[in-house]
């Protein structure tokens, strides 16, 4: 048939030729910016929302839009999602738009006109390129390259293979409805992602001709990130082992059953037909001929009422159609739409922390002028001019100013701003993890009448401690400076005298009996006049802190009421939040005393303590030398001098401070080493992920190790867990005690029998009756000839050669009573790790379902650290302590939480629990449901449960840990009481 010109006019109104299908699952926000883009397109438009919760809005904000709330069908249950809506279009033509993409809507238009006039063509469209969303920034990517463009052929089998050599993928293509209804309809129900794309290629090629006008026709969201989908089309394409050839196969073998213009061929046939056409769409994405993505140009738009920035990439495609003003101009429609309705994770991800800059720059200090004010709103909008906030607040302060100009600018500016809907940039604010910190926080100040209570009592009891700040202004810079100033001047407590130590002018002649003194310092003399400071000062407790660090509002009134009249405490840390390199914020909520953490993770856990003046006039201060690890080396030498004793942790935040860098400090190790030299160890540190460190012992002992396994009637396991042993242990001084609970199972008996008489390192213990679990292991303890012991699950495998050595170089250290290790599946995802008094209720482990590679809380999940628990599936224990202990307790833990029992007996008796990652085993780490055990271990522990010092009492205690717990006041009544 002879080609029809697309730009023919149809009489016919748009609304009822063509339909506009949006998709969409839980994202509101990007729902709500593509029903605005499209609310200016004559055509239909339907809804298709499987989000779990309806945004009962939509309708009356978007009243052209037919919405459908869907929540039957899941993310994963998009199949049956576009099954059901393509049978609820009535139109001739129909596409599918992503709530992400941008479809050009004189590029849809064309091409509805062009299947118009074209019976014969099933599909048409034209060109894309990519976005991603930054901040202020917008990058554009090539995404396909020009193609053969009319795919024309009378011959369906041409077509397919044509098509899938220049693969542009056809789903958001203008499409004639009763083809994607047809073709719903015969797709098989389950039919993977990859599947589902490569099918709809081959269904509409072999049913119609297409084709590609050389047009601009979309500008799709990049992908970034895993896909919730987790799909590859190249892997089903590609992969040769015998699972995925199989699927392609069937796949082959489906499309060559059902009916299209090759159905005259044998199925055989047709069936090769598709196979060529999968091996031909492979290797044009190997190949890269199309949807190769390539960076063409960044887009900036930091100004108000200006046009953005762009900057082109060394690598253009001038073939391409986008090279010219018109599509430029609709590139700055669309870059304003992003930025006034911003929605993608990585925008809000980086937009977070400018955010809080905004937020930051909005406050009102006591101190400020209608001048200073409006600099600030300048500042504010120099980082974001979508800030609605930023622009109503500037546009009323020049309300008062002389600078028309600006002001009918600006004026301008918020017109075109409130010309779309947006979330107002507060509310954006607050449901960021940032702005949720902030809230969180001011939930915990007290109220005016309990601030009036708590300074009456400060008063008559001699106004509290006094906290000596020692401030480091080596970089001379005001306006840090005054952030530090704004947040002391703005907060509760008044008992603290200031020290600035800078390397600028002294701003006025102060003395250390002052609130504030400035010291004139150099970077190389700053410690020793710390030093000095520290001797002369009347304070009761010294905090270091550098310029720019703000002090929360209530962080030192409450330590002022905890710490009043307490006696024998050295040093006390508190919380904290940390800016990271974004500007966003984190919050570092650190457990209680943990020696582990503190050597493992320092530049977290070792900082802005509040430490006790006469304990550090005895430490002699700060050691010169340790510039960038002042405070941990002064940690380790107390505790070097007293243990842990003394040492203690205020669930509190104190600062909102810089992240420190991501990077390895040597004059760390260096202080590590030197301290572990102290006491006695011939330590080697190294560090596998920066900010960590990992510390070998190097004992010079290696004393024999008694592995424990449980046999009863569980061949197969316990032949696992043995194998496992044998074949993955570096460690040889070991002997392995199989502890048989009266089996009946003929085949173990005979197994175990065939094990008996190959020497000592392998013995097999019988119990002549059944025995609890609790019991049999005591049982088998009593016979064990290691100076260790090691209670392993017959569920378990050995994963890692040196897991055995890596309980060995923990348990060892004189202070240390148990060592647990890292359970995993066999993908490397954690089942269970350390283990959280009061999580869920009773009891959690911390770390379940992370990747193998993930960080964890404060680097938890890579690092060792000390819990109240770990688990029995893998525990190593002092032969001598577990004897101390009285062993597993059989009467109220016969079979289940007795190892739970064990750590918190142990800890009880003064020895830390660690548990260390490096020991890693295949276990399903569940927890036993017995309910009434967890009733008596409870009952048994109850002030351990009412508050795991392993655990930060801000952080929630249910889920799987480590999240922000619910905001609260803190009970400032009850610590005047």
């Amino acid at each position: 048939m002879q080609v029809q010109s697309s730009t023919q006019t149809n009489v016919t109104p748009l609304n009822e030729l063509f339909t506009v299908v949006i998709i969409t699952h839980n994202r509101s926000a990007f729902l709500r910016r593509t029903l605005h883009y499209y609310s200016t397109y004559p055509a239909k438009v339907l809804v298709l929302d499987s989000s779990t919760q309806r945004d009962e809005n939509i309708e009356n904000d978007f009243p052209f839009a037919d919405y459908r709330h869907l929540p039957q069908y899941t993310y994963k249950g998009l199949q049956d999602k576009l099954t059901w809506g393509v049978q609820q279009v009535t139109t001739p033509y129909m596409v599918f738009a992503a709530d992400d993409d941008f479809l050009l809507h004189a590029a849809l238009t064309e091409s509805v006109n062009f299947l118009h006039a074209n019976p014969d063509y099933g599909l048409c469209h034209g060109y894309g390129i990519m976005y991603l969303t930054r901040d202020t920034e917008v990058n554009y990517f090539r995404r396909e390259s020009k193609v053969h463009e009319d795919y024309n052929s009378e011959n369906a089998e041409d077509r397919v293979l044509q098509f899938m050599d220049n693969f542009l993928p056809p789903f958001y293509a203008v499409t004639r409805t009763d083809l994607l209804q047809k073709w719903y309809g015969l797709l098989p129900p389950g039919t993977g992602f990859e599947w589902q794309e490569i099918g709809h290629t081959f269904y509409l090629l072999s049913c119609a001709k297409a084709r590609i006008l050389p047009i601009p026709y979309a500008v799709r969201e990049l992908n970034y990130g895993a896909s919730e989908h987790n799909t590859n089309v190249l892997t089903v394409l590609t992969y040769k082992d015998a699972k995925t050839v199989a699927e392609r196969e069937q796949f082959a073998q489906f499309l060559a059953s059902i009916p299209t213009p090759l159905s005259d061929k044998p199925a055989a046939e047709i069936k090769q037909i598709a196979l060529d056409s999968f091996a031909t769409m492979a290797e044009c994405l190997v190949a890269g001929r199309t949807l190769k993505g390539t960076l063409i140009i960044r887009s900036f738009w930091r100004e108000a009422a200006e046009v953005p920035v762009r900057m082109f990439g060394p690598e253009q495609f001038v073939e391409m159609p986008f090279y010219n003003k018109p599509v430029f101009d609709l590139l700055t429609e669309f870059e304003f739409l992003l930025h006034a309705m911003p929605a993608g994770k990585l925008q809000l991800q980086l937009l977070e922390g400018i955010l809080l800059k905004q937020h930051e720059l909005l406050r009102v200090h006591p101190n400020d002028n209608e001048r200073t004010l409006r600099a600030r709103l300048w500042e504010a909008l120099s980082l974001n001019a979508f800030n609605r906030t930023v622009v109503r607040r500037l546009v009323e302060s020049l309300k008062d100013a002389d600078e028309p100009e600006e002001l009918a600018k600006l004026q301008a500016w918020m017109q075109r701003l409130d010309s779309v809907p947006g979330q107002d940039d507060r509310q954006l604010f607050e449901k960021m993890p940032s702005g949720q910190l902030l809230q969180w926080l001011e939930a915990r100040n007290p109220q005016p009448q309990e601030l009036a209570a708590i300074t009456q009592s400060l008063g008559q009891q001699g106004a509290g401690p006094r906290f000596g700040i020692l401030l480091l202004d080596l970089d001379a810079d005001m306006v840090k400076l005054q952030a530090t100033f704004d947040s002391l001047v703005g907060g509760h407590c008044k008992a603290f005298n200031l020290v600035v130590f800078t390397t600028g002018d002294l701003p006025a002649t102060t003395t250390v009996h002052d609130t504030v003194h400035f010291v004139k310092v150099s970077t190389s003399n700053y410690v020793t006049k710390i030093n000095q400071i520290i001797e002369q000062s009347g304070a009761d407790w010294m905090l270091m802190a550098e310029a720019g660090d703000q002090f929360t509002a209530s962080g030192l009134l409450r330590a002022s009421l905890e710490l009043q009249g307490v006696e024998g405490l050295r040093a006390v840390a508190m919380d904290e939040l940390h800016r990271n390199v974004e500007g966003a914020l984190n919050d570092v909520f650190r457990p209680g005393v943990n020696l582990d953490l503190l050597q493992s993770v320092p530049s977290l856990m070792a900082r802005h303590w509040l430490i006790n003046r006469q304990a550090l006039v005895q430490a002699q201060g700060f050691t010169p030398e340790y510039t960038q690890a002042l405070e941990f080396d002064l940690l380790l030498r107390l505790i070097e001098d007293g243990g842990l004793g003394g040492l203690a942790h205020l669930a509190e935040p104190l600062l909102i401070c810089n992240a420190p860098a991501e990077e390895e400090n040597v004059q760390e190790r260096q202080v590590l080493t030197r301290h572990l030299a102290a006491r006695g160890y011939r330590a080697q540190v190294s560090s596998a992920l920066p900010q960590t460190w990992q510390i070998d012992y190097q004992h010079s002992a290696r004393p024999l190790v008694s592995i424990i396994l449980h046999s009863q009637d569980n061949l197969e396991p316990l032949q696992r867990a043995l194998v496992s042993v044998l074949q993955r242990t570096r460690y040889q001084r070991h002997e392995i005690l199989i502890a048989d609970n009266h089996s009946q199972s003929e085949a173990l008996v005979a197994w175990l029998a065939s094990l008996e008489g190959k020497g000592e390192r392998l013995r097999v213990l019988r119990s002549d009756q059944r025995l609890s679990a609790s019991a049999l292991t005591n049982f088998a303890s009593a016979q064990a000839k290691g100076e260790y012991l090691v209670l392993l699950s017959a569920e378990a495998e050995v994963v890692n050669a040196n897991w055995l050595e890596a309980l060995v170089n923990q348990v060892q250290r004189p202070e240390v009573g148990i060592v647990g290790a890292k359970l995993m599946d066999g993908r490397g995802v954690t089942t269970q790790a350390g283990l959280i008094l009061g999580l869920n209720g009773d009891l959690g482990s911390v770390f379940v379902d992370e990747r193998k590679e993930a960080k964890g809380y404060l680097f938890g999940h890579q690092v060792e650290q000390n819990y109240s628990a770990v688990s029995g599936a893998c525990l190593m224990i002092r032969k001598a302590v577990f004897e101390a202990v009285g062993g597993l307790d059989e009467e109220h833990f016969a079979d289940v939480f007795a190892d739970v029992d064990l750590c918190l007996k142990v800890s009880d008796a003064g020895y830390l629990v660690v548990w260390t990652p490096q020991a890693q085993l295949l276990h399903p780490g569940l927890l036993p449901e017995d309910v009434q055990a967890r009733a008596a271990l409870r009952d048994k522990w109850q002030a351990r449960f009412a508050h795991d010092t392993a655990y930060n009492q801000n952080l929630s205690l249910t889920g799987k840990g480590f999240t922000l717990g619910a905001a609260s006041s803190v009970d400032w009544a009850q610590l005047l009481a």
